[in-house]
């Protein structure tokens, strides 16, 4: 049986929906080769800042049709936002998504107040530019769940890593998001984002690594990588109870359509 077959004989394909290629310690390429082996069709990998959302653009460059370029300025640079807002808009034109940005009040690296503006800016970027929103939200649920619900752009915004229960993610789902989930639906841990995911429709979930963090078990001593994806469906079906296969078709359906991207 190779690693894309599941035991009743069908193959999965899966999308990973974040992963960032251009922080990862391996070649990019070994990286896709191993995730192409595993069932990884295509993968997005977002930007955090000026330079890494060119070296999305790049990626994308060299890996066409499998790679997707997004430009976005993550909350931690909040303070970046004034002299790379420019730039960063140009890149976000030729790119797939504005994102990751949003909000963090769990390390706060950056001033809340910063972090609001460079959040509320990107989403506005985002509906201006007619493009999805990958959203970092990290204690700030109601702050993220207010700048959303103001914009009118919820219906176009991907919650990354997803890590809240069934209350918030309810409220989220008002707003019509999209939820991603990554390596904490797998985790021992992880009982709160199970739950969460239990009660978002199938057809609103995405699946993802955050490559080079949060590695599925058993592997948590290593980098993560795309190929790793197949462990968060995994992980999800048997929320759901369902064979991985209908997750792999559904979360890939969803990718698509969020994307724009066959």
């Amino acid at each position: 049986m190779t690693k894309r077959e599941t035991g009743n004989g069908k193959r999965a394909t899966w999308i990973d929906t974040h992963c960032h290629l251009q922080l990862a310690a391996e070649a990019p390429g070994l990286l896709l080769e191993r995730a192409a082996v595993a069932g990884v069709a295509w993968v997005v990998a977002p930007g955090t800042d000026l330079a890494t959302s060119e070296a999305s653009q790049r990626l994308a460059a060299d890996h066409p049709g499998i790679v997707l370029a997004t430009a976005g300025l993550h909350p931690h640079q909040a303070e970046s936002w004034p002299a790379e807002r420019d730039a960063l808009e140009s890149l976000a034109a030729a790119s797939v998504a504005v994102g990751e940005c949003g909000l963090d009040f769990y390390r706060n690296l950056a001033p809340r107040e910063a972090q609001v503006v460079a959040f509320a800016d990107q989403v506005r970027l985002a509906a201006s530019l007619g493009l999805p929103v990958i959203v970092h939200c990290r204690d700030a649920f109601e702050d993220v769940h207010a700048i959303l619900g103001a914009s009118g752009w919820g219906h176009r915004a991907v919650l990354h890593c997803w890590t809240g229960g069934p209350r918030w993610t309810k409220r989220f789902l008002e707003l019509g998001v999209t939820f991603s989930f990554a390596g904490p639906v797998t985790f021992t841990t992880g009982d709160t984002v199970r739950r969460g995911a239990a009660v978002v429709p199938m057809d609103r979930v995405m699946v993802e690594t955050d490559t080079p963090y949060l590695t599925p078990p058993p592997d948590r001593h290593l980098p993560n990588e795309p190929a790793n994806v197949v462990s968060v469906g995994r992980a999800l079906a048997t929320v759901w109870g369902v064979d991985e296969t209908v997750v792999a078709a559904a979360t890939s359906v969803t990718a698509a359509r969020v994307f724009q991207h066959v």
